[in-house]
């Protein structure tokens, strides 16, 4: 054998071992796909949901596709690739990128208080419960509210119209009534008393509502036209808006409830989509937003991409790890549900996966995963390690914690035991 057939086939063998080597360590191979078909379709055999879909890239490359059932079940319309949902809370981490797009500009540093920008917020009380003779206990916040608390739902807003004292005042002041302007919203909720201390607790709610307001009051735009003209315009994300245009409301999802193992009822059109079907004065961070399958897939591209795609530049690489890396210290240790996503903490509107999952019961995931879900069960993560994403669309109601599991499993394989 000579020096240059020796060089040949020495190349030849590399590469075929570096071909071997990649199909060994592909998430999504012929087992995996089927193994999320068969998912798919025992979710709406099951009657779990009406229709669902998933769409899955790995190494920059669509790797999986599927809808199964039906986006309108009464009318006998498909779950399509391009049907619209409402993606509830999966509108927080696109204003959470909108909101780190005026970090970059130096427009504040997280740990500036929040009221330096908006003094809605200057003069916070926290509730501390009734003395003795039934009159509410209101005490001055141990230190300020920051912007690092309302990018990691430590604030102390208060979310529960049942909760003691504060609730019925919340009640009364409405500040997400969609008829308010983000300032409006803003003044209302910052005349109501803390539920904790900042820095506390982890407790869901309208901080990332106040985040669309801070990026409004910041930039000078109303926050609606900001987060199109900086990150979804750039993006060509034309299908993620709060209104959605009589012409394409023949592709919006209808909403289903139901319990598991209970039939499926359809939530009225004219109560459930009515926030994307008119215009309001409101425009929430924390919620509003309807999409595509393949819109937030470009979404989610650009994270895992480092916060560029197709050479368009949303975010540094420096801030999207900001984003994705864990802000919530192990001394908040009341965190309402996030216990329920696994073993993760929380960064910039992003659950962040710190370990693996310890029992078979936990949600399968990477460490360093980031990730959120929205209130109809959507469902969408970012994986760094294995430059994985999937975006899930579900309409059900309640939230579908297990079909989350589910789908994960089929994903990556059910838990193991092994890390």
């Amino acid at each position: 054998m000579n020096k240059i057939t020796y060089v040949v086939l020495s190349l030849a063998l590399l590469t075929a071992c570096s071909g071997n080597q990649q199909q060994e360590t592909q998430i999504i191979d012929e087992t995996a796909a089927a193994r999320i078909d068969s998912t798919l379709q025992s979710f709406v055999q099951t009657g779990a949901a009406a229709g669902v879909s998933a769409l899955i890239y790995e190494d920059g490359e669509e790797v999986y596709f599927n809808a199964v059932g039906q986006a309108d079940r009464e009318e006998g319309v498909p779950m399509a690739r391009n049907t619209l949902v409402q993606i509830y809370s999966m509108t927080k981490p696109i204003t959470g990128v909108a909101l780190m797009t005026l970090y970059e500009e130096g427009a504040f540093e997280l740990d500036d208080p929040l009221s330096q920008y908006a003094p809605e917020f200057a003069d916070m009380t926290v509730y501390e419960g009734m003395d003795e003779d039934g009159n509410p206990i209101l005490a001055e916040p141990n230190r300020e509210i920051t912007i690092r608390d309302i990018t990691r739902h430590t604030a102390g807003f208060a979310n529960d119209t049942n909760a003691e004292y504060v609730g019925p005042l919340l009640a009364e002041a409405e500040p997400m009534n969609r008829e308010n302007t983000l300032t409006e919203f803003a003044e209302k909720l910052g005349s109501l008393p803390l539920v904790f201390h900042p820095g506390d607790e982890w407790y869901y709610g309208p901080s990332v509502d106040v985040q669309a307001f801070l990026v409004e009051r910041l930039s000078g735009q109303p926050f609606d036209e900001y987060v199109r003209e900086h990150v979804l315009d750039p993006l060509g994300m034309d299908e993620t808006r709060y209104f959605v245009p009589e012409g394409d409301r023949n592709r919006m999802a209808a909403v289903y409830s139901g319990a598991e193992g209970d039939s499926l009822t359809r939530i009225p059109d004219e109560q459930i989509l009515a926030f994307n079907t008119s215009e309001w004065p409101l425009t929430p961070g924390g919620f509003g937003f309807t999409s595509t399958l393949d819109d937030y897939m470009t979404f989610a591209q650009m994270l895992v991409h480092e916060g560029e795609l197709n050479g368009v530049r949303i975010l540094e690489p420096e801030t999207v790890e900001l984003m994705a890396t864990n802000h919530l210290s192990e001394d908040v240790t009341e965190r309402l549900w996030l216990p329920s996503k696994g073993q993760v903490g929380f960064g910039i509107d992003f659950a962040v996966r710190l370990r693996p999952p310890q029992s078979p019961e936990e949600n399968v995931g990477t460490v360093g995963e980031f990730f959120w879900d929205g209130a109809a069960s959507t469902l969408f993560w970012v994986d760094p390690q294995n430059e994985l994403t999937a975006v899930f669309f579900v309409q059900k109601f309640p939230f579908a914690n297990q079909m989350h599991k589910d789908f994960r499993d089929a994903v990556y394989g059910a838990y193991d035991g092994k890390e």
